[in-house]
């Protein structure tokens, strides 16, 4: 089983509170909510693990992930987390 693991910035939902939306800038487009930050963190990993497969499906070389203490969120209320993306 091979997992990589990717910085992903969780930013707060002004509209549903507890909820986040969390992007992972590695992997452009690659973004999910969920309504917990835990629950953000499980849709984060489904969501670039979908990203990362379709990239594989077209042949294309994966992003090597960023280091995390170069991610900064673009909201001073963020929070940058490790996703853990399973791509088998």
């Amino acid at each position: 089983m091979k997992k990589l693991m990717y910085p992903a910035c969780f930013y707060p939902c002004e509209e549903k509170p507890g909820a986040y939306t969390v992007v992972v800038p590695d992997l452009p487009g690659c973004i999910s909510e969920g309504d917990s930050l835990e629950d953000a963190v499980a849709m984060a990993a489904d969501a670039a693990a979908g990203w990362i497969k379709d990239e594989m499906e077209e042949g294309k070389p994966l992003p090597a992930p960023s280091d995390m203490k170069d991610v900064h969120p673009d909201s001073p209320d963020g929070i940058v987390r490790l996703v853990e993306v399973d791509i088998d």
